[in-house]
């Protein structure tokens, strides 16, 4: 199997590894460093429609892209075609992303009850109506990031697929979970593979790819054109370099070293306080330096004693003093 390149609109992958758009955790710093280990293409986490037309600082802010994170897709969401539509043309001229996505795989209750997100999978109709209405009004290529459906008794996979296509979407992203499942239960890979059947614009299957093998598995049983890694990169952006070259080679890459593994941690520290500042990084950072610890012998004092920081200093430390301690036991098992 291979990673050959392939295209979305205009715009050229160096592979078929993705990383999804995920909230609270998809900005700059945390793109920068998966697009660093081989990212084809890196979604930002979703913005408001409202948000942008608003001019809302923190929604502003979310714009923002390092030029290394190219190609990139900005992710935006909103129930209403004329404010979903000003949102895309704002990003399509004011910005340097790659593609606008449109979100309508959300499933969570704010969302929901502004008419966006995965409340959409319920009508293909309205797909239609808004990425058509968005599709005309850009020049960038327009995705959209869908789940199968509803609920058990409301996938309307194909028809919505079928929808966004018809309107004008240059490619599709798809989660196996309904809007009920939310994170839980399986992935329904056997509807991914339907959709591949029936459309002919590039298709990327998420859901439930946890290793390099779930993710060739996934590109042969369902016939999708990309994959997209989402949870499974978090604290873990070496899992992209190891998709990628097993997709390529059929090798499988070692994990790196716990010291190695804490670098990266520090790396996506320092770019994360860059982008916020030292508070709102330090907050943040408790969530990803548990993930990056994660299977590391020894480090449960460590996250617990993370969750407690509130300064660079703090968290550096600590981080640091665990790499010493990690190199000292290495050093008396030589």
């Amino acid at each position: 199997m291979t990673t050959k390149p392939f295209k979305i609109g205009n715009i050229e992958l160096d592979n078929r590894v993705v990383v999804a758009p995920m909230a609270g955790i998809s900005n700059s710093a945390f793109r920068l460093t998966v697009k660093e280990f081989g990212a084809g293409l890196v979604y930002a986490e979703m913005i408001s429609d409202k948000g942008i037309i608003q001019r809302n600082r923190n929604t502003m802010n979310l714009l923002h892209i390092d030029e290394r994170e190219y190609p990139l897709a900005l992710q935006i969401f909103g129930g209403e075609k004329e404010t979903l539509v000003e949102a895309a043309q704002y990003v399509d001229q004011q910005t340097n992303a790659d593609m606008i996505d449109i979100n309508m795989g959300c499933p969570v209750n704010k969302i929901i009850k502004c008419e966006a997100g995965a409340k959409w999978l319920l009508n293909p109709d309205k797909i239609y109506e808004m990425v058509s209405a968005v599709t005309e009004a850009v020049e960038k290529p327009v995705s959209v990031k869908m789940r199968i459906g509803w609920d058990e008794e409301h996938i309307f996979a194909v028809e919505n697929a079928l929808a966004a296509e018809k309107a004008g979407a240059s490619a599709i992203a798809m989660h196996g979970r309904t809007r009920v499942q939310m994170y839980e239960g399986k992935a329904n890979w056997d509807v991914l593979r339907q959709v591949s059947e029936k459309i002919t614009i590039p298709f990327i299957g998420n859901g439930d790819v946890a290793t390099p093998m779930d993710a060739k598995r996934m590109l042969e049983e369902t016939g999708v054109d990309a994959v997209m890694i989402g949870r499974a990169a978090l604290g873990n952006p070496w899992m992209i370099y190891q998709t990628v070259r097993y997709l390529e080679t059929g090798e499988f890459v070692e994990e790196p070293s716990p010291i190695e593994k804490i670098d990266v941690c520090l790396l996506h520290f320092n770019r994360l306080m860059a982008l916020k500042g030292e508070r709102v990084a330090v907050r943040e950072m408790r969530k990803h330096t548990a993930w990056y610890l994660k299977g590391i012998k020894g480090s449960g004092p460590i996250r617990s004693a993370v969750n407690e920081t509130e300064t660079k200093e703090q968290l550096t430390n600590l981080l640091q003093g665990f790499q010493q301690e990690l190199a000292e036991r290495q050093q008396t098992t030589i």
